[in-house]
């Protein structure tokens, strides 16, 4: 009793003290490490990333470009990801940017496309790709062999997706306007990318909205829909595959609980990721299979990246 009148107090001081709702920060509290920091960082901008794009260019030649303009950089745990420390102009003003050398993407986003493990020759699935982000980059990580199918179900996003692709020298990736949902007759998949639509708190640090905007049902809503998409990407994947599950999203409902649910109805297991914190055991009354602690939680404050999600799933081997 005494724990819960203790955090309710406290969730109630710190709502206030950073404008959010007060359910949202009383989560928080059960499953976010150091919460003051990690509120106060919500307040900063967020840090911004590059990722270089090989299919034109090297990391070398850009580098030497960027810092003649005199862009401060910071390389990461990824090499083809940089951190912009400083910048005289706006990162999508120059013109490497305009030439396709390099697409602003966060580092959390470009861990996710890592984690996929991509390979030349391959047959992959992006089921949620506008922007096009991680579709170029599973591209340039496939040097534009193999082939993408990537599913986009918003016409009116379509046209900037095909932009990117024009812009960054992909040739290896068919756009379908369709949703994961509804989409028949793809076959089989050597690997699927799921990243999956979301609460996005995560994003909070770029829409301060988000603190007030979204309610425990829209989280209930999301994980509904997670739950029917994941079971689509098993679907598509082939036997002894690999998917990732990504969301922008802090809510265990639409991540642990997500990969929980797929590993008790699948037989699916998940694999370790070299980056971030493991995911949790557990979340109120609900304890999770030892298997999804593999998957990892980026948090802004620990990571210096975008709230994250990150699951590496293992299809099981067909007998």
């Amino acid at each position: 009793m005494t724990l819960l009148f203790d955090r309710s107090f406290r969730s109630s001081a710190l709502a206030n003290k950073y404008g959010y709702n007060e359910w949202l920060v009383g989560r928080f509290l059960q499953y976010v490490p150091d919460i003051e920091r990690f509120l106060q960082k919500m307040e900063q901008a967020p840090a911004q990333y590059i990722r270089i794009n090989t299919l034109k260019t090297s990391r070398n030649e850009l580098e030497r470009r960027l810092l003649s303009k005199g862009f401060e950089l910071r390389e990461t745990v990824l090499p083809e990801v940089l951190q912009v420390v400083r910048a005289p102009m706006t990162a999508g003003a120059t013109n490497e940017y305009l030439l396709g050398y390099y697409y602003i993407q966060d580092l959390s986003s470009c861990i996710a496309v890592d984690a996929l493990d991509a390979h030349e020759g391959q047959l992959i699935l992006d089921m949620a790709a506008a922007p096009g982000g991680k579709t170029t980059h599973i591209a340039q990580r496939m040097q534009n062999t193999g082939s993408i199918v990537a599913l986009e179900p918003n016409p009116k996003r379509l046209r900037s997706m095909s932009f990117n692709l024009d812009r960054l020298g992909v040739a290896n990736t068919c756009i379908l306007n369709t949703s994961a949902l509804s989409a028949t007759g793809l076959g089989k998949f050597d690997r699927v990318l799921l990243d999956a639509p979301c609460s996005c708190e995560g994003v909070i640090a770029k829409d301060k909205t988000r603190k007030t905007s979204h309610s425990p049902e829209d989280v209930d809503y999301c994980a509904s829909r997670q739950e029917l998409l994941l079971d689509a990407a098993i679907g598509f994947c082939k036997s002894g595959g690999i998917i990732v599950y990504s969301t922008c999203s802090f809510a265990p409902e639409e991540n642990e609980a997500i990969v929980d649910r797929a590993i008790r109805k699948f037989g699916v297991s998940i694999e370790p990721i070299l980056y971030g914190t493991e995911a949790l055991s557990r979340f109120g009354d609900n304890e999770y299979e030892k298997n999804v602690q593999n998957a990892r939680r980026f948090y802004p404050h620990i990571d210096n990246t975008t709230g994250f999600f990150i699951a590496r799933i293992r299809m099981p081997i067909s007998s």
